[in-house]
């Protein structure tokens, strides 16, 4: 079950914080870049980002997975997307992907980016019918690509 989770809330952004830093440095080592953004987060940075969060929690309370959305009117960008390592191969990050599709379901463009040799979060993405606007350096030999995903008729 995924949950919209408030960044008011305390153990919230604590546990957003703990999954950020065991699942970023696996990606930040796949595409060769440590310094991630999410890697540089604190607490209140988090607390502070104005973003919308959903989660998904284990049976006993620990936060598991997590997406993050900044909505607008013409468009929703994914900013986050996490899997503690320990379920990864689970279906959350689809799950998550799936409840953001429908919850802005009147949106008619989203945007998702990500490290160009992430080569799982890619196929997840192309999955949902994103597909590749751009690609731009963000460090030497480093490069993100930017996805796109139009729903208008």
């Amino acid at each position: 079950m995924i949950h919209l989770l408030s960044l008011d809330n305390r153990e919230t952004v604590q546990q957003i914080w703990a999954l950020q830093h065991m699942a970023y440095p696996l990606e930040a080592e796949r595409i060769g870049f440590t310094e991630l953004p999410p890697l540089m987060d604190t607490f209140d940075s988090i607390a502070s980002c104005g973003e919308t969060f959903y989660g998904v929690l284990s049976d006993e309370g620990e936060l598991i997975g997590a997406i993050a959305v900044e909505p607008e009117k013409e468009q929703v960008t994914i900013s986050r997307m996490m899997v503690h390592p320990g379920h990864f191969r689970k279906g959350i990050a689809a799950n998550l992907i799936r409840h953001v599709l429908d919850t802005y379901s009147d949106a008619p463009f989203m945007i998702v980016s990500t490290g160009t040799k992430n080569t799982p979060a890619v196929a997840l993405y192309e999955k949902f019918g994103f597909k590749p606007a751009s690609a731009f350096e963000v460090a030497p030999g480093v490069e993100l690509t930017e996805f796109h995903l139009s729903r208008q008729p």
